[in-house]
């Protein structure tokens, strides 16, 4: 008999499962606190739930559970976790430290078919899309280990690609019966997909970072293949119409490539096209892996480039390269674990 898996359940879902089998609402509430405030691994930790009715839930569901293959620690703090799936995929979640807050960066889909040029996961192709509790499964598998206050969506795959089961994921992380997430913690970062951007915001209020990393439709197209169907005019269009609650701002990812979109033209563009969209921008170095064809920006071209939006009144944070010393970027964990053949070869961390 198939069993259902109760993580991949939202509060909503869960109410609705249990009315299947007769059970009372607040049933549903119980059972969601089991699973994520006190990560429940059984239905027999379950005090409060009568024996009679964990029996009739351990024949028809099931509580799923992520244990890390593998931890790799850096000297700055930041972690990274291997995950095996039960079909034989992995995913990465990285924990990046910080004195108020740490940040946890996790997948949602084994491998990514955006095709980014400059991005180690879209070699690998799109294995397939992580189920919603796989997703949530690797903040409770982190949070065991460390405390986790602030959840990115910007691991290994296109967030918005997988949109059904990363909503349910998204309302699970900030229900306060659930993982209990202020949505001001929590951020989905795209490369782009407009009409899933839109549904976005109409169905789950939290951050947006949009990975823009260029400035003109004909470099766009080259670095980032989904700009040929929604050029950068239509991708500017739909931010200045998505939601922001109170004050909040768009963040704008921009990855700076050596002698490729680091220029002060560049720069200049770049201002141009966000003058008039709430937003703060991420300067990221390029990190280099094996089989790129960039390299990293200049000191003096970075710093150039920061000073530029920082004189014309943007937020500017440059993001350092952390946890090089453990292979915490770009997913090469498991691309070292993979070359000692101890993983399939089909997926890197973005």
């Amino acid at each position: 008999m198939h069993k259902t898996d109760l993580k991949n359940l939202t509060l909503e879902g869960l109410i609705q499962f249990l009315a299947g089998q007769g059970k009372e609402r607040y049933r549903a509430t119980q059972l969601f606190k089991w699973l994520y405030q006190h990560d429940a691994a059984s239905f027999d930790e379950m005090t409060n739930l009568s024996k009679a009715l964990r029996e009739e839930l351990a024949a028809t569901a099931c509580i799923s559970r992520l244990e890390p293959a593998a931890v790799e620690v850096g000297l700055d703090g930041t972690r990274k976790y291997l995950f095996r799936l039960e079909d034989g995929n992995a995913v990465e979640s990285v924990l990046i430290p910080d004195e108020e807050r740490n940040t946890l960066c996790i997948s949602t889909q084994a491998g990514c078919a955006m095709q980014c040029a400059f991005c180690l996961t879209g070699t690998f192709r799109l294995t397939r899309n992580l189920t919603t509790a796989e997703i949530v499964n690797q903040i409770l598998a982190v949070k065991r280990d460390v405390e986790v206050r602030n959840i990115v969506l910007m691991g290994m795959g296109e967030p918005l690609h997988n949109l059904d089961k990363v909503i349910a994921a998204l309302q699970i992380m900030i229900n306060d019966n659930g993982l209990k997430l202020s949505s001001r913690r929590v951020t989905v970062s795209t490369c782009g997909l407009v009409p899933e951007l839109e549904r976005l915001g109409r169905e789950v209020t939290v951050n947006l970072a949009v990975s823009l990393n260029a400035t003109t439709d004909e470099l766009r197209d080259r670095i980032m293949p989904v700009n040929r169907r929604y050029p950068i005019a239509t991708l500017l269009a739909a931010l200045k119409k998505f939601p922001l609650p109170g004050r909040r701002k768009i963040t704008i990812e921009y990855v700076l490539l050596g002698g490729v979109n680091d220029t002060p033209e560049d720069a200049k563009r770049l201002v141009r096209l966000l003058s008039d969209i709430p937003c703060k921008i991420n300067l990221i170095p390029f990190n280099p892996h094996e089989g790129a064809d960039f390299r990293p920006p200049t000191r003096a071209a970075l710093d150039a480039f920061h000073k530029y939006l920082l004189d014309r009144h943007f937020t500017v944070i440059t993001r350092d390269s952390r946890g090089s010393d453990i292979s915490a970027a770009c997913g090469q964990l498991k691309g070292a674990l993979e070359r000692a053949g101890e993983t399939s070869p089909k997926e890197e961390l973005r």
